[in-house]
């Protein structure tokens, strides 16, 4: 396939990009700069200006692009950050490829969105059809998923990928922990009875390249582990596979303290299900929290098939 894809920079993003290319996909990638080759084409997403000409005749679109939600307070400025990064984009493209006349136009379109969706469940478990629920990431992604839908209704294939943070050493999720788990520690935030929304690096990428190749599915799928776990579970889990002691808890008033807004995200319970994925017959390398902190703490772990 010819795929144009944007934040193929990014943690996910320059993951993807190489799978595809291994797989024997041409990638274009989406830049805000000059491009240096004919592998890029230039975009201003925050002005909304990207020539349909670029997605022309393209077999797929990708939609990756988005300020980090883990790396900053979320102030009310950053949180603007967040949601302009995310429904410029998605806007941007979605309307380039709108534009097209239907024999130009990608048949796909894999926009990223987040598990977050959901809020907070509780202990109930939720598929893809459950409502958005009431958080400010929750509302972030109802605002983010519609942005998508001139390209569904210009007969686009739309797949909204409700992504959950991929377990890797460099990811979101793991990579601040680290350090203080191997120094000993490791604390579950606040009760630790709450679900987690995870995902195994190399399922991600295996969803991922599974849903670009199922024409048969579309709309909102959740890109979640198979098993799910709660963060009391992560937490012993990971101390135990760095042999480090993990029994202390992050009281939550202290989270509200340094990180804010973000703090009441991990608080909250996600206990979100694969409904779509598993239907389907999508098979996870992964599929539980010890196999994949296994994966990710390993050096020599292969996340490509």
């Amino acid at each position: 396939m010819r795929i144009v894809m944007s934040g193929a920079s990014g943690f996910l993003g320059t993951r993807l990009a190489e799978r595809l290319r291994q797989s024997g996909h041409e990638i274009v990638r989406l830049v805000r700069r000059p491009a240096r080759d004919q592998a890029e084409a230039v975009w201003a997403p925050a002005q909304g200006r990207l020539d349909p000409a670029v997605l022309a005749g393209a077999d797929a679109v990708i939609n990756l692009s988005g300020a980090n939600i883990g790396d900053h307070r979320w102030t009310a400025r950053y949180q603007n950050v967040l949601r302009s990064s995310r429904v410029d984009t998605t806007d941007t493209v979605a309307r380039a490829i709108a534009k097209l006349p239907a024999a130009d136009r990608p048949r796909t379109l894999l926009n990223a969105s987040g598990a977050g969706w959901y809020g907070d469940t509780g202990d109930q478990e939720v598929t893809e059809e459950a409502p958005a629920g009431n958080t400010v990431l929750a509302d972030l992604c109802r605002v983010w998923e519609a942005a998508a839908h001139p390209a569904e209704d210009a007969g686009t294939r739309v797949v909204l990928m409700r992504t959950a943070p991929a377990v890797d050493a460099q990811g979101s999720l793991l990579k601040p922990l680290l350090p203080l788990f191997r120094l000993g520690g490791g604390a579950r935030f606040g009760g630790g009875r709450q679900w987690m929304a995870w995902i195994a690096m190399a399922d991600w990428l295996g969803a991922a390249e599974f849903l670009l190749e199922r024409e048969d599915l579309a709309g909102p799928v959740n890109l979640v582990s198979a098993r799910q776990c709660t963060n009391g579970e992560f937490t012993r889990e990971l101390g135990r596979q760095l042999h480090r002691p993990a029994f202390l808890t992050v009281p939550g008033p202290l989270l509200d303290v340094v990180l804010g807004e973000m703090a009441g995200e991990l608080q909250r319970s996600q206990r979100v299900i694969p409904g779509v994925l598993r239907a389907a017959g999508f098979s996870w390398r992964y599929p539980d929290i010890e196999s994949a902190l296994a994966a990710a703490l390993r050096p020599e772990a292969v996340i490509n098939r």
